[in-house]
């Protein structure tokens, strides 16, 4: 019997929800349930075809949940009159179940009319961060909806949000946001009941939109925990307490974690395994120059080359470069490849025909 192979395929917004969708006006078209339903069924397809090609493989599927998250919030806040808000990692969590649910049923449904009998498993997953992770004294995520200056700091001055200046409008109007922390993924609470799934021949989805987030809870003085809401937990001697916390994690992050405690975890067992970690996205890889005349596929990258193209900030924070960096923390921490690809090029980016492979050495 061969290695055991895992690939951990992690989906962006544009493979759960169509992206860029404008009316005859030009506005924005925010897609609605139908809609990202039927994106998920393109993409799931894909996977589909993926899994037929490899049937003896396991694999996992993490997601994104930004503009979820977005109308969870948008939805809290018209409703504020009349229902107390929801903080965000229940946020987080709500956006869990629900994709969780589409893409389990539908790549389930998927599979089931190519003969595969495999069940596709949707975790809640909390993901440990640090209570001292400098996210937390310099928020930077912007999150929900937009506001006036005079709007913001009301919400800062009643409700203890942090704001900042998103940016301007067409006409010079400031745009405020919320913002809240983007900590360093740490440790995922439920990696046993991923590992689970994967020994029943199971298709776990998890790390949703980069996890909860909670933190590990120190007893005080008297051995007493104190968690969420006034609550307190007695006696649990060397026992793993969390808590909740406002922030968001990235999710590309978070599915690099998961990749190498799978391969620590499973060096600890003795067991041969192999991970490789799929960032799928938008683009058909990643580029250098982007949309510039002297643009360049980058189709093949190794890992110090990844890392020197990085530093030298090529890769901008708000698209390509949480990828890069996602892949870079996966191969520094016992990954073998990693890939950076469109869910239609995924087999052909295997081939190097397409995306961008990225290997240790």
């Amino acid at each position: 019997m061969g290695k055991r192979q895992i690939r951990i395929f992690a989906f962006g917004g544009n493979e759960v929800a169509p992206v860029g969708l404008v009316d005859e006006s030009g506005k924005a078209i925010i897609p609605d349930i139908a809609l990202q339903w039927k994106r998920t069924k393109e993409t799931c397809e894909h996977i589909a075809n993926i899994v037929n090609s490899f049937p003896e493989d396991d694999y996992i599927l993490t997601h994104g949940n930004g503009p979820q998250v977005g109308n969870v919030l948008l939805r809290s806040e018209y409703s504020r009159p009349i229902l107390p808000p929801l903080p965000l990692d229940v946020c987080g969590a709500d956006t869990q179940g629900s994709m969780g649910y589409m893409l389990a049923q539908i790549l389930a449904n998927q599979l089931k009319t190519k003969g595969i009998k495999k069940q596709v498993v949707s975790i809640v997953t909390q993901v440990v961060v640090g209570k001292d992770d400098p996210g937390f004294q310099n928020p930077t995520k912007f999150i929900g909806p937009s506001y006036s200056k005079a709007e913001a700091m009301e919400r800062a001055r009643t409700d203890g949000w942090v704001v900042k200046l998103y940016k301007k409008d067409d006409t010079g109007n400031e745009i405020w946001r919320k913002v809240v922390p983007s900590p360093v993924p740490l440790d995922v609470v439920e990696i046993d009941l991923v590992e689970a799934a994967l020994e029943k021949g199971m298709v776990p989805i998890t790390v949703g939109g980069g996890g909860i987030p909670v933190v590990l809870e120190e007893p005080d003085e008297n051995g007493v925990y104190h968690s969420n809401y006034g609550f307190t937990f007695e006696d649990g001697k060397d026992s793993k307490i969390y808590r909740g916390v406002e922030a968001v994690i990235d999710k590309d992050l978070a599915s690099a974690l998961l990749g190498t405690m799978l391969l620590k975890r499973a060096k600890e067992r003795g067991e041969d395994v192999d991970v490789t970690l799929t960032v799928f996205t938008g683009e058909d890889g990643a580029k250098l120059h982007y949309q510039k005349p002297d643009q360049v596929d980058l189709r093949h990258l190794t890992l110090e080359e990844a890392k020197r193209y990085y530093a030298e900030g090529h890769f901008p924070a708000g698209s390509m470069g949480p990828k890069i960096l996602a892949t870079i923390k996966f191969l520094e921490g016992g990954g073998k490849k990693a890939y950076i690809s469109l869910t239609s090029k995924y087999l052909e980016t295997l081939e190097g025909k397409a995306g961008t492979t990225i290997v240790r050495e």
